[in-house]
């Protein structure tokens, strides 16, 4: 398996949030508390990550039917694990190599 290439902020955090099926709104709420306000994802970035996401299959839709509608909400798939384990460690490297050099 190939491995994924370094992931954006956008995709890392939406994958972090749809550890549970989410709804747009509920991704950008979630996405916005795990960086403390420092993220707040427009509808078009939102969007558009999602859609690479899902062609990737990194995420799947995830639809619930209510009385009234069907909710769009999203999921992450087992590659969507994969890629963001890759990228932790990725992170974790780069991390510890920084520590590394400053700690000299």
């Amino acid at each position: 398996m190939e491995k994924a290439s370094p992931l954006t902020e956008t995709f890392y955090y939406i994958l972090l949030a749809l550890g549970e099926p989410l709804h747009g709104y509920g991704i950008i709420q979630s996405v916005s508390a795990m960086t403390s306000g420092r993220i707040i994802l427009g509808p078009g970035t939102l969007y558009g990550a999602l859609n690479t996401l899902l062609e990737r299959g990194w995420i799947r839709l995830y639809s619930i039917e209510t009385e009234s509608r069907k909710k769009k909400e999203y999921l992450r798939t087992p590659a969507g694990s994969q890629a963001l384990q890759e990228e932790l460690l990725r992170l974790e490297e780069l991390l510890a190599n920084g520590k590394k050099y400053f700690a000299q």
